[in-house]
Parts: C-alpha cells; structure tokens; sequence
C-alpha cells in the first residue's frame, strides 16, 4: 500500500523526478519527466543516465555527493530549472542521485513580459514626469488620481493638494473640464480657464478614459498660455504703434441702419472717391475716426499711410514740429538734421486732423498753406516742400459759429468745409443700438475671453431708454462693464449686470428718464412751465423779481411732481416709478438728487 501512494504522488507530482543508482542507471523516471523532457520512460529506465540524458549533472553528484541547487539548463529549447540530491543509506554512503526539475520557459516568458511592461511603465512615468505641458488624471468620480511637476509648475498646487479630491479644487475660474468629459463621455478641446492661487490662464484638452466600454476616469493637458498672453500683449502693443500708421477700418466696420447715420455713410463714400477734404462733424463718441479709416480705406490713397493726429493732445510749438517737421538747430534739442513731419510721413497717403478746431490760429495759418498750395516748410526751414496728402479734419465743436467768435480762420473753414459729413449722436439713432451691442460684444468676448451670446430683452429697453451724452463710446463703456461684472460661465447679458446708467458719464446733467428741454416733466403743463420760466415757483410776476434758468425751472417742477407722485402711493417706490413712467433705479436716482427721503 505504501509503495502505490509513493508511485501515485512520483507521477501525480508537476515536478520532473529522475533517479539512478550507483551504476549511473536510471531508476526512476516519472510522468512529468516524460513531459517536460519527452522522453519515455520505458526508454529511460534501465540505461545509464548519459544514453538518455547527454546534459545530466547527476554521476557528478553521484561521484562529489555534493547537492547542486537551483541549478538552469536547456534541453531541446526548454529551459529547466533543477536541484540534484546525492541519495544516502542509513550509514551515509552514497548510492545514488535524484534529480528534481521544473519547466520554467513559460514563467521566464511570462517575467520577459513583466520586464518589458516594467520598462514601458518606467518610460511611461519617465515621459509623464518630464513633458512640459501639465497633467492631470482623474477617476470616475471625479477625484485626482496622478499629476505631473509641470501641473504643480502650472497651478502652483502640490501633489497633496489634488490626489485623492474633487477635480474642481484647482479651478480658479471656469467650470471643471474633468467633469464635463465624465459627464458627456466625448472629449473637450480648447478650453478656457483659470487655474490655481495665481489664477494663471490655460487652454485645457480632456479626453475619457474608456476600459471594457466603461468611463474609467478623464486625463486633461493642460498648456500655459500665460507666457503667450504675455508675448501677445507685446505684439499687441508694437501693433498698436503700427496702427497709428494704418487704418485698421472699413465702411464694413461703421454699423447702423438709421436713415440719418445711412446718409452720412453715403456721403463719407461719395467723398472717399475723391481727392477733396473732408470736414467730420459730430459729437465725441459717435465714430469720427471710424469714417476717417473708412475713408482712406476706400480711397485710392489704401496702400499708403494713414497718420492720425489728435491735435489737442499736444502744445502748440510741439504740434507744429509734430505736423511740419524742424530743421537742424530750430530749437534747442533739436535733433542733429533735423526731422521730418507728420504731413511728410503721410506723404501720397491720409492725415487725420482730430480736434481741429482747438488748433491755434498760427498753426491754422501753416495748415492753410498746407491745404491750398500743398506745400510745407519745416520749422526754422525756408524751403518749401511739396507734398500729395489727402486731408480729413474731424470736430466736435461748432466750427462756423468759431470763426464768428474769431477762433477759427474763415478761409481755413472753407478749405475744410469741402465736403462735410455729419455723424449724428447715438440718442438720434436708438434703432442702432442693438446693432451696435452685438458688434461690440464680439470684440469684447474677444478682447476679455469671454462667451457673451445674447441679450436679454430688457437689456435693449433699457438701453434704449438712455440719452448717450458720450454716443457709442459710452455705449460700449456699458457693455464693457457689464460683461466684466457677469460669471464666467454666464452666456446672457441681464439687466441686473448693467452699470446704474444715470452715473455712467460722471457729471453729465442728463439722465435716463431726465425729460428734455423741450418737453415740461409729466404731471407738468406747458403753461405751467412756462409760467415758471417767466415768474419762477411762488412769484407774484413782479418784472423785478431775477429770472430762473430753464434747468431750474425743470429741477423744481420734476421736484414737486415726484414728492406728490410719491405720496399718492404711500410711499411705495416701485408703484411711484411706474406712475412717472421711469425704471425703480432712475426714481432711486432722483430721490437721492432731490434729497427726497
């Protein structure tokens, strides 16, 4: 019985077993000998180990008595790994030798793959760890699973800050991308954020991690536009000083559909197709040097320069050097040769003359020769030098009634005065404004990096019930701090994210609601108005008694009107304001100018 289990456990074993007897005479050869080896054992056993086994060290150990552990060889491209074992009777001598033996070819496979994955593991953490763009993983549930040093470089956040939290914890600004991507399961491109304590701007690309069909996690790149932000600013800026030289717009540039503003568009393309001067008229803000670009750009002057000059930005004497240039040793500091003008620089091309009617009167004199004989002579200089430059003048003041106040010489007015275009204010063309607000808001979603699409409608009612004293400068001052006091997140401008209009141009007599010199306040006759006007509130008539000014008059009747308006409504404010006819926040406006409490 106990030689059939020994047989049993010889030849259930997995291990190969091959024993010989002092002689070097196989004995023992089991199942997984014949496997391993694929050798019979009917063949083996009863032949000298050497016949059925050139590669044996076992007569060795027969001989040495020696045991050999662990010992590798290779038989017909398998590789063994063995321990031969002297066999010993009761009184120590030798009588023959076992060996015991294993296949490990496949388990050497199998750590050639573990090596070669190790390595790529390796080379992969290698890559993870020095690529300069940031990176971050994150499970399915959204918490951090690895980053790289160049995240820590980026967001200015450890390791310990991130693994193992909410992937929002380093988004200073902006929703988290991670998110989306475990949200949506598609990948997320080019997305705009900010980042860590320093609130550094990135552009973010995100893709899942998919296993067996599954969202595993999200992995973001994560590139520091900062630096480019940086760079751009100062290409900006060198681009800001070509564009003194250049017209940057055209008439697809000058927006609007009001009939008045459609006549001076048509008139300033009727005028571009001429060399002959244009005289830009209108208030400050409503386009001036818009049209002047639109001008040269549809001129046969585009190729050339086009030179603005702001002629009240500058003194007398260094707006003369500026425009005709100086001579060497014209004035102290001079430069050695001297330097030429702005009309020279301008030469074949378009000056801009903004503000020209603050210019003075010796310098109107100089632009008169400038414009009539086409010619100039440089500061301390003699010689006169002839230039071709098309000139466009633009004001804001009332050049005709300048030169009966003899500020302005009638002769040069009628140089300029060729061909006038008068840019009407903004308040004349209300049907613009929502034109002008979507024009505007794509340059500062460009300019802020923001993703305004829509207005809501009482946004334009709003708007529309305005004055605009500052015109479409002041309307896109709104606008602008409007989008700057959203969300970043927010799409829609809301009437709760305007600026209180009635502050916006700071000491502007005329608010929103604030009615018109030619209109009494509600509640108001004419007669009654104009009975203020002649006697002043509580006058007797007496002709003695000094005369108001209208905007007195106004002030005190609209003060009056508001106190009763808010009386008969028990001093609810937001019934009171809807009685006027005026939004809560111009009645809120009104109270605090009135001292009303």
């Amino acid at each position: 019985m106990e030689s059939r289990e020994v047989s049993f456990f010889l030849n259930t074993t997995t291990e190969g077993i091959i024993a010989i007897d002092r002689s070097a005479v196989v004995t023992l050869f089991n199942r997984a000998a014949e496997h391993i080896l694929s050798i019979d054992s009917a063949y083996a056993i009863g032949r000298r180990i050497e016949e059925v086994l050139p590669v044996t060290r076992l007569p060795a150990v027969l001989e040495s008595g020696e045991p050999e552990l662990d010992r590798q060889m290779t038989w017909r491209a398998v590789t063994i790994v063995t321990s031969r074992y002297p066999i010993r009777d009761d009184s120590g001598t030798v009588f023959g030798a076992a060996a015991v033996f294993r296949d490990i070819t496949e388990l050497q496979r199998l750590a050639e793959e573990i090596t070669n994955l190790r390595e790529v593991r390796l080379l992969n953490h290698a890559i993870f760890q020095s690529t300069w763009d940031a990176i971050s993983v994150v499970d399915e549930n959204g918490l951090g699973v690895m980053v790289n040093p160049s995240y820590s470089r980026v967001t200015g956040l450890k390791e310990e800050d991130v693994l193992g939290k909410p992937c929002t914890v380093d988004i200073a600004s902006g929703k988290s991308i991670h998110m989306e991507v475990l949200r949506r399961g598609v990948p997320v491109h080019n997305a705009r954020l900010r980042v860590g304590p320093y609130r550094r701007d990135v552009i973010v690309d995100a893709n899942p991690i998919i296993v067996d069909g599954a969202i595993r996690g999200s992995v973001a790149v994560i590139k520091d536009v900062s630096e480019l932000m940086q760079l751009n600013d100062q290409l900006e800026n060198a681009r800001e000083t070509i564009r003194k030289l250049e017209a940057r717009y055209t008439f697809d540039d000058v927006i609007g559909e009001a009939p008045s503003f459609l006549s001076a568009v048509e008139r300033a393309k009727v005028a571009a197709a001429t060399p002959a001067t244009v005289l830009l008229r209108g208030e400050s803000g409503t386009g001036k040097e818009l049209f002047a670009h639109a001008i040269h750009n549809a001129s046969e002057r585009r190729n050339a320069r086009f030179i603005r000059v702001n002629c009240a930005a500058l003194s007398e004497n260094v707006l003369e050097s500026e425009l005709f240039g100086y001579v060497e040793g014209a004035f102290t500091g001079a430069r050695k040769g001297g330097r030429r003008g702005l009309f020279e620089e301008a030469h074949a091309g378009t000056i801009l003359l903004d503000e020209v009617g603050l210019m003075s009167l010796d310098t109107q004199a100089k632009l008169l020769r400038v414009v009539q004989e086409h010619e100039i002579r440089r500061v301390g200089g003699t010689d006169a030098i002839p230039i071709n430059v098309r000139v466009i003048a633009a004001t804001n003041l009332d050049l005709f009634r300048a030169v009966h106040d003899g500020r302005f010489r009638e002769d040069l007015y009628y140089r300029l005065h060729v061909v006038p275009v008068e840019i009407p204010p903004l308040r004349d063309r209300r049907e613009d404004i929502p034109l002008l607000a979507e024009k505007l808001l794509v340059r500062i979603n460009s300019e802020y990096g923001r993703v305004v699409t829509d207005v809501a409608p009482g946004v334009m009612e709003e708007l529309g019930g305005y004055r605009w004293p500052g015109n479409v400068r002041e309307l896109e001052n709104v606008l602008r701090r409007a989008v700057i006091s959203m969300n970043f997140d927010e799409t829609v401008l809301e009437r709760r994210h305007l600026p209180t209009l009635e502050t916006v141009a700071d000491g502007c007599v005329e608010q929103q609601s604030t009615p018109s010199a030619e209109e009494p306040p509600a509640g108001v006759s004419l007669e009654g108005a104009n009975r203020e006007v002649a006697n002043g509130p509580g006058s007797s008539g007496d002709a003695a008694t000094p005369a108001r000014s209208l905007d007195e008059v106004v002030a005190a009747a609209e003060d009056a009107h508001i106190r009763d308006t808010l009386r008969g409504s028990n001093g609810n404010r937001t019934q009171c304001a809807t009685r006027l006819g005026i939004s809560l926040r111009a009645l809120q406006y009104k109270l605090r100018r009135y001292g009303i409490r």
